[in-house]
């Protein structure tokens, strides 16, 4: 009698252990996905708030998500009885492991986050990267590809990129033209200057602030030097430097001045 009953009592003990233990279990994995879905809204509302983040969301949510997933399976197992000492030593274990097998990937995708986050260049831009110029065609979390004035496509690794210096000639709008010409001596400088503000003239694309310079700016063994100084968008920099140069060899023409080239007078004495 006393031993059926002892039975009996010990049965009803291990039955109610084991439901606490599975209500428990639900519990913990209730509360753990709510608690995912609270803070994954979170980070979707801070990555919406800032347009430099928002280019991040699409690659850090996903990560985020599986890390919070595995957190949790990990503390619902514990919650079960089933030890996760063993699997957390593996997961450090493969971490490592992936994380020196993608080191350099890793690195690139450091890099880009950099880029997104200061944004030293958008899509269009024209760039010099490291000494590499060319139209930014496409920005990845992994490299930046361009697309250079010969028509070619070169990838270049964010990693790269984030320690390379990066000159960025359309951020500011405008850029400013100098341009050198060479004048014979014979030519009186004002005939010059006329020629040259006459060549800039022709072209609209040239801003009127600020306004266009001519300097004389060196004497040479066989020619005076004068510069052309002006400002255009952008957009228009290369058509305005080569219809300048061509329209310079007209006007230079028209008002009689010789574009002079290097050249040795030797004087023959008796």
């Amino acid at each position: 009698m006393d031993i059926s009953s002892l039975i009996s009592e010990s049965g009803i003990s291990v039955g109610a252990l084991t439901l606490t233990a599975v209500l428990q279990t639900l519990v913990t994995l209730l509360v753990g996905l709510v608690v995912i879905k609270l803070l994954l809204r979170l980070i979707d509302r801070a990555f919406d708030r800032s347009e430099k983040l928002a280019p991040l969301k699409r690659h850090i949510r996903p990560a985020v998500k599986t890390a919070l997933g595995v957190v949790l399976a990990l503390v619902v197992l514990d919650s079960l009885g089933v030890k996760v000492t063993s699997f957390i030593a593996l997961l450090s274990v493969a971490g490592l492991a992936v994380s020196l097998a993608l080191q350099n990937t890793l690195s690139n995708i450091a890099g880009g986050i950099m880029i997104v986050t200061a944004q030293p260049y958008g899509i269009g831009d024209f760039v010099s990267i490291g000494g590499t110029e060319g139209t930014v065609d496409t920005i990845r979390l992994s490299y930046t590809k361009l697309t250079t004035p010969d028509n070619k496509e070169i990838q270049i690794p964010n990693s790269t990129v984030a320690s390379a210096i990066i000159t960025n000639y359309n951020r500011l709008g405008r850029r400013r033209m100098d341009l050198t010409f060479t004048a014979s001596y014979d030519a009186s400088t004002e005939a010059v200057y006329a020629a040259l503000r006459e060549a800039m003239a022709r072209f609209p694309q040239i801003l009127s602030d600020p306004a266009p310079e001519v300097h004389l700016s060196d004497y040479g063994a066989s020619s005076i030097s004068y510069i052309a100084r002006m400002w255009t968008p952008a957009a228009d920099y290369w058509a305005v430097h080569w219809g300048v140069i061509e329209a310079v060899r007209e006007t230079f023409a028209e008002h009689g001045v010789e574009m002079t080239y290097d050249h040795l007078n030797v004087h023959v004495e008796k």
